[in-house]
């Protein structure tokens, strides 16, 4: 992969993260207060049935239980684990916490994707750690541990699931918008009694209140998961892991530039910090692994049928499939198939 293509992909799929940063501005000033498990279930659960009523495909064979898999980590227990830590530790703690999440795909990617673990990558995650510490950290936070420990099984989860998103890629011939909405429906169906059963349902909506659920689940959920997964299939794994910093750096932005909160040289450090992270990942990263190739294309034939199906799918939406999806480089070689769905 070309140093262009490849900052232009990180930063196509930045603004999945950059969008994720908003949902605390969302939360606040447009939802019902106090009901997290709520805008979880509604960001996930109709952004994927929608999905699936675009696209009219299902998964077959070994990937019903991929796609279960797929979903629970990167969508379902990650949304539980993220606002459980949110309930338990001030937001600066807990996007702290989360930063052990790059070292965790560094960990599982030199172990199920064959990827080398180089001190550029460990350094990158200590630079990132400390920008995310001056760039949200305040001085009267504290520790819970149900907290500390929700925060670092959300980071685990986000973390194997962008290391099997990565071992697994695709079906042949299912298109990004069906692997994304099998996800969604997944997560949204896992965290629906979950929500039912530990939390009160607002007696009332408001018209505010909708349109911050119809932001969160079409830009936050569905236009972003595209976007995000399409970035996890095209670049190495501990790249893609790094690029959701760009959350807690859009995050204070906003912050500062719509809720009157403070932008101080700490923070400003500590942005140039995790910018300079990022920076780093992306400079260390080589090319995937064969095995890893996004979606199991393997060969001109499947290619142009996996293709075809790509646009079948997005049709509906007006959208180019290249729009979604930058041109492939070439065609892998065909890999042994995995014997089952192993940790990736």
């Amino acid at each position: 992969m070309t140093d262009r293509r490849l900052v232009r992909i990180s930063l196509l799929t930045a603004l999945a993260p950059a969008v994720w940063g908003s949902t605390y501005l969302v939360t606040t000033e447009f939802l019902p207060p106090d009901r997290p498990l709520l805008a979880s279930t509604l960001r996930a659960l109709p952004a994927g049935l929608i999905l699936l009523l675009l696209t009219r495909v299902l998964p077959r064979g070994i990937w019903w239980v991929r796609a279960a898999v797929l979903g629970v980590l990167n969508i379902g227990a990650f949304f539980y684990f993220l606002f459980l830590a949110a309930y338990h530790l001030p937001g600066g703690v807990a996007a702290l916490v989360m930063t052990v999440q790059p070292m965790i795909v560094l960990l599982l990617g030199a172990v199920l994707l064959g990827a080398r673990i180089r001190l550029l990558h460990i350094g990158a995650c200590a630079l990132a750690a400390a920008g995310v510490a001056l760039l949200v950290l305040q001085p009267q936070a504290g520790l819970d541990g149900v907290g500390v420990l929700a925060g670092l099984l959300g980071a685990a989860c986000m973390a194997s699931g962008i290391v099997l998103t990565k071992r697994w890629g695709r079906p042949e011939g299912v298109s990004l918008l069906a692997f994304t909405g099998w996800q969604l429906t997944v997560g949204g169906l896992v965290l629906l009694p979950v929500t039912l059963l530990g939390e009160p349902l607002p007696e009332r909506l408001t018209w505010t209140n909708v349109g911050g659920f119809a932001y969160l689940g079409i830009i936050g959920a569905l236009l972003a998961y595209v976007v995000w997964f399409n970035g996890i299939a095209r670049l190495p794994a501990l790249a893609a892991s790094f690029l959701s910093f760009a959350s807690p750096l859009c995050a204070t932005v906003l912050g500062y530039l719509f809720m009157g909160q403070t932008l101080g040289p700490l923070q400003l450090l500590g942005a140039a910090g995790v910018v300079g992270a990022v920076v780093l990942a992306q400079r260390g990263a080589g090319e995937p692994p064969a095995s890893a190739a996004e979606g199991g294309r393997h060969g001109d034939d499947e290619e142009h049928e996996h293709e075809h199906g790509r646009h079948d799918a997005v049709s509906g939406l007006g959208v180019h499939p290249s729009s979604l999806t930058a041109p492939p480089t070439a065609p892998a070689p065909r890999p042994v198939p995995p014997p089952g769905p192993g940790a990736a």
